[in-house]
């Protein structure tokens, strides 16, 4: 019989449970589909009293995973672990050092280490995979690196993070706050007690940043990510975008332009007849726009222990069946350094919510800042309060109401030089909502 690979998991949390539970229950067809059967054979974790509802007999535990790494009664470590640094990354290295294949989620280790990484792996003869890093479940990281080899990318972009597209989706369907839909998403764990770096971006941005190098074969360049949050956004601003006929999501993107490669993390409105408007809750979606086929949409769940399991054991079957791509679609001496094309140079359409003082004069003061920046505008809407409206019948003008405005193909530098010149003189009696429109 064929020798089993033998697996070492390091980290036993909601994702390496599912891992160990997953490949008991599927080790026959993992076999019959890698050649060769697969087992556990040691685990590391912190806290061995605690209650997994695992059966790890004949399975060697390990308190320290960088010794896992090392063990001789490993063939291949996975590592769940979490975090660009610390154990996690020394027992990665530790692991490629001696030779043995890595499989790991940890999309933070390769949006900081991942070409050093992959440098290790190729040095090693040994596979460094990583599908459940970037959209959970699906798929992406394989599509991108081996199924479409015969296309051409020109933009890849899709809802990356869970918590936040939850946190939308209960804000547009239920008119609810953003700290309300945070405060639920975190009893129902869909959050973290500290949840910044969800909510703020940064986990969509090491996403992205993976992405990115897999699509247009450059260098992973995650500080070249544009990040913004989700935290500033309004119920006014959903119900504003229903009325316009667009969804808010919050998108990474990635596009070859003619300046380079843009990458940005950010709220933005979606036509609600696309694909991507309709992915709600925790789902994740990844749109992938190529010469050949046009446009590919691939959705499923993006997170929990099942799902990235899903995407960890996929890995493991590659490594058992002895496939060891290039970690990142090519040899890192093959990846392009990657251009940037700078956020100021974004062009596309803006939604901008203004407050302003209900009074004459600032609707065209408004109008004559963007036509000085040659900024087009499609539409204009203002939504006075009843409060307003009423004190307005009484006399009493310069309220601050909103001012909505809905713009043409403009730049990034254009739209924020308005937006000064507003507020240097006196227009605007709040800081204004500014969000990127989608129309394809």
């Amino acid at each position: 019989m064929t020798q089993a690979l033998r697996l070492g998991i390091a980290g036993l949390g909601t994702v390496g449970a599912s891992v160990v539970r997953m490949v008991a229950r599927r080790a026959e067809a993992i076999g019959a589909t890698a050649g060769r059967p697969v087992r556990v054979t040691a685990v590391a974790a912190r806290d061995r009293s605690r209650d997994r509802g695992l059966d790890l007999q004949g399975v060697t535990w390990f308190d320290d995973p960088v010794a896992l790494a090392r063990s001789p009664d490993v063939d291949c470590v996975v590592e769940l672990i979490g975090g660009a640094d610390g154990k996690a990354r020394e027992t990665v290295e530790a692991a490629l050092a001696a030779g043995k294949s890595v499989v790991t989620a940890n999309k933070a280790l390769l949006a900081r280490h991942g070409p050093a990484l992959a440098r290790a792996a190729e040095a090693a003869g040994a596979a460094l995979a990583f599908e459940a890093s970037a959209a959970g479940g699906i798929p992406v990281v394989k599509a991108l690196r081996e199924a479409l080899t015969g296309n051409r990318i020109s933009r890849v972009y899709g809802i990356l993070n869970g918590t936040c597209n939850y946190i939308l989706s209960r804000m547009e369907l239920e008119g609810l706050t953003f700290e309300a839909c945070l405060k639920d998403a975190q009893a129902l764990g869909y959050a973290e007690a500290d949840p910044t770096f969800d909510v703020e971006g940064f986990d969509t941005a090491h996403k992205l940043a993976i992405l990115t190098s897999l699509a247009f074969g450059t260098e992973l360049d995650a500080e070249g990510v544009s990040v913004e949050g989700i935290s500033a956004i309004t119920p006014l601003d959903l119900r504003m975008a229903d009325e316009l006929g667009y969804r808010i999501k919050l998108l990474g993107v990635a596009e070859a332009t003619a300046a380079g490669i843009e990458q940005r993390v950010h709220p933005t409105m979606v036509p609600k007849s696309s694909a991507i408007a309709q992915v709600m809750g925790v789902t994740n979606a990844v749109t992938i726009d190529t010469d050949a086929l046009r446009e590919l949409t691939l959705i499923g769940p993006g997170a929990g222990g099942e799902a990235t399991a899903s995407a960890v054991v996929a890995d493991i079957a590659d490594v058992a069946a002895g496939r060891v791509p290039p970690a990142f679609g090519r040899p890192v001496a093959g990846l392009t350094p990657p251009v940037r094309a700078e956020m100021q140079r974004h062009e596309g359409g803006y939604y901008i919510r203004l407050t302003v003082h209900d009074r004459p004069g600032v609707a065209a003061g408004v109008a004559t800042k963007m036509a000085e920046r040659e900024i087009s505008l499609e539409s204009i809407l203002q939504h006075r309060s009843e409060s307003a409206a009423a004190r307005d019948r009484h006399g009493r003008s310069g309220l601050p109401v909103p001012l909505v405005l809905i713009t043409y193909a403009a730049t990034e530098a254009a739209i924020r030089a308005s937006l000064d010149a507003m507020a240097a003189d006196g227009l605007l009696s709040e800081p204004p909502q500014v969000i990127r429109i989608e129309r394809k």
